[in-house]
């Protein structure tokens, strides 16, 4: 019996090469959990469904060119966060402040698979953070771990204010194709303050 990392990457692969049946396959696998997922966070039915719909398409849309590197389940959840999270920024007005507000607690509070999509996740942001050179992972980590700033970070490692910016860009554009999605640095920031 093929094990589901397998069945995965074979997905994958078919999707890459136009396969409609394997992005069936994917919704059908993973629609559940990544609804409850967007649920868990925006707690609105139809806004869940068109964020997951969403994801789909742009993994349709985007299939020529995907390669991922964590497991789909993974990517699809990350996907569902900053698709989430980039609706709570373009919509604040129209959404309770609540939600927005205490977004960071429920990114891996959802349900059993998320929490362990969660650890997954994080796991491989921590191996691709520590793939970095020397003083730019010790960078990154005073800027995410400890939540200094530029200049604090500048200060501490006496280096230039420029320099510290580089690093962080360095670890970003790391991070950025580690999980083939376009995130930003404070989003990565949000998802990194509940590490397991």
């Amino acid at each position: 019996m093929i094990n589901s990392a397998e069945t995965d990457k074979e997905l994958i692969a078919l999707l890459n090469n136009g396969d409609e049946d394997a992005l069936s396959e994917i919704y059908k696998k993973y629609w559940d959990t990544i609804y409850l997922a967007a649920y868990n966070m925006v707690r609105d039915k139809e806004i869940s469904e068109d964020i997951v719909q969403d994801i789909f398409v742009n993994l349709w849309l985007k299939r020529d060119n995907i390669h991922i590197k964590t497991s789909l389940k993974s990517y699809l959840y990350t996907s569902t966060i900053y698709k989430v999270y980039d609706y709570f920024k373009k919509n604040k007005k129209m959404i309770k402040v609540e939600l927005f507000e205490h977004f960071d607690k429920k990114i891996q509070v959802a349900t059993p698979e998320t929490k362990l999509m969660h650890k997954e996740l994080m796991e491989h942001i921590n191996s691709v953070i520590d793939t970095l050179p020397e003083k730019c992972r010790l960078v990154f980590k005073l800027s995410r771990e400890e939540q200094l700033s530029h200049k604090e970070i500048a200060k501490k490692l006496n280096i230039s204010h420029r320099t510290v910016e580089v690093h962080i860009s360095k670890a970003l554009k790391h991070l950025k194709s580690s999980i083939n999605i376009s995130l930003s640095l404070e989003f990565i920031a949000l998802i990194l303050q509940h590490k397991n």
